[in-house]
């Protein structure tokens, strides 16, 4: 008996490491060589390929495709149909599986629906991405990106709210009160 849940459409290859408590549901697949951490959520109808590499309570939502390549840390949120590339040049007649960029996705990062994430970027811990945004380049620690291509509109909280910085550089989160100190054009957790 395994310490975790797969509907019993899922398919589940031989060679994958599945923490206990995780839940995977209806017509996805978990292909040979991936490792997903504890009490993990993958949803409806998601492909998560050889290498991946998913940390604990990492929350991936309907039909999204995790290609080889891909690394999320913990707590990360991947939105409803979001996508991961994993070539810079694919064609049809090219195999470039030997060519495929790693995309990290740090701890607490939120990815929202419909965005694209273009390979060989990393998203910074607890970085906002807005729905149907496109990633073209790295993201900074708890920035919000919207847009296509995506641009940074401003900071976000480790609980998602909008960051407001005093003249000292200091904000808190209006749920935690936590503190945000900007500088350098980084945004740190101070207390």
């Amino acid at each position: 008996m395994s310490d975790f849940f797969a509907h019993e459409t899922a398919v589940i290859d031989s060679g994958c490491s599945i923490g206990k408590g995780t839940k995977i549901w209806h017509f996805s697949h978990i292909m040979n060589g991936c490792e997903i951490g504890e009490v993990c959520n993958i949803g409806q109808n998601v492909v998560v390929s050889p290498g991946v590499k998913l940390g604990r309570n990492v929350k991936i939502q309907n039909n999204v495709s995790v290609y080889t390549g891909v690394i999320c840390e913990d707590d990360v949120f991947l939105g409803p149909s979001m996508v991961f590339t994993n070539v810079v040049n694919p064609r049809s007649h090219v195999n470039r599986r030997d060519e495929y960029k790693t995309t990290i996705v740090r701890k607490g990062a939120s990815i929202g629906a419909n965005a694209t994430i273009v390979c060989g970027n990393e998203i910074g811990e607890y970085a906002l991405i807005g729905a149907g945004s496109v990633v073209t380049k790295p993201v900074k620690a708890y920035a919000l990106v919207v847009g296509n291509p995506a641009k940074q509109t401003g900071w976000v909280s480790e609980y998602g709210h909008r960051l407001q910085f005093n003249h000292h550089g200091i904000a808190e989160c209006p749920e935690t009160k936590q503190k945000y100190l900007f500088e350098n054009d980084t945004v740190k957790r101070i207390n």
